[in-house]
C-alpha cells in the first residue's frame, strides 16, 4: 500500500482522513501547516500528498509551488474552493488532481488509486525511444520535449498528453481513451482535456482556429500530426 502525507489543519477532517487511509492499509503521516509539510517531504519518502489549500501559515497554492521545487511526489489538492480559474491554475502549477470538499472516502480512494497507477507505471516502464513528429522531439525518459530545437516548458500532465498523442501520430484518439490512458480515469470532465489542449496549443505556437500539430475533430477526438 501507499505512504501518504495528509496536510490538513481541520482536526475533524484530518482525523477522518487518517482513519480511512489507515483502514485501507496505507501508511499515513499528517501535519497541519505548509512548513511542516515541506519538512516532512524533505525527510521522508511519500507516494502521494493530500494537500488542503486553507492552511494557517501559508496558502496551499504557494505550498504546492514550494513542494514542486523539491519533489515530484504526486499531489492531490483537497479544497472547499470551486473557482474554475483557480483549479486550472493549480493544475498548471503541478497538482496531479483535485477534489472539492465535501467528498466521499470512496471518491478519494478512486482518485488516489488513479494517481498511484500513473506514478507506478511511469517508474516501472522500460526506457522508451525518442518520439519525433515533424519538428517535435519528445524524450519520455528525460521527460523533455523540444519544438524545432527549443525546449518546451510543459507541466507534467501536458507532457503526458503530448507524449501519448505523439506515440500515435495521425491517429484520432477519442476523449474517453485520453481520460483512461493519460488521466487513468474511466470518467471525467471533457473540459479538463480542453484546458490542457489549449495550454499545449499555446506552447506549440498555434490556436484551435489555426492548428499546426493538434487537430480536434468535433465529437470524435484529437490527433497529433506534423504540419503540412
Amino acid at each position: 500500500m501507499a505512504s501518504v502525507l495528509v496536510v490538513e489543519d481541520d482536526q475533524f477532517v484530518r482525523s477522518a482522513l487518517i482513519r480511512h487511509l489507515t483502514a485501507a492499509s496505507h501508511t499515513v503521516r499528517s501535519v497541519g501547516t505548509a512548513l511542516e509539510a515541506l519538512r516532512e517531504v524533505a525527510h521522508h519518502r511519500f507516494d502521494v500528498v493530500i494537500l488542503d489549500l486553507g492552511l494557517p501559515d501559508l496558502d496551499g497554492s504557494e505550498a504546492l509551488k514550494m513542494l514542486r521545487g523539491i519533489t515530484d511526489v504526486p499531489v492531490i489538492i483537497a479544497t472547499a474552493r470551486d473557482d474554475e480559474a483557480e483549479i486550472v491554475r493549480l493544475l498548471n502549477d503541478g497538482a496531479d488532481d483535485y477534489l472539492t470538499k465535501p467528498f466521499s472516502v470512496e471518491h478519494l480512494s478512486a482518485r488516489m488509486a488513479a494517481v498511484l497507477r500513473r506514478s507506478q507505471a511511469a517508474a516501472a516502464g522500460p526506457p522508451p525511444r525518442v518520439l519525433r513528429v515533424g519538428g517535435l522531439a519528445i524524450d519520455p525518459l528525460r521527460r523533455q520535449a523540444e519544438l524545432d530545437g527549443t525546449v518546451l516548458d510543459l507541466t507534467r500532465r501536458e507532457f503526458d498528453l503530448l507524449t501519448f498523442l505523439a506515440g500515435r501520430p495521425g491517429v484520432v484518439v477519442a476523449r474517453r481513451e485520453l481520460l483512461a490512458e493519460v488521466w487513468q480515469q474511466s470518467y471525467g470532465d471533457d473540459q479538463t482535456i480542453d484546458v490542457h489542449l489549449s495550454w499545449l496549443r499555446r506552447k506549440l505556437g498555434e490556436t484551435a482556429a489555426r492548428p499546426r500539430y493538434l487537430h480536434t475533430l468535433r465529437g470524435v477526438g484529437v490527433k497529433l500530426e506534423p504540419p503540412l
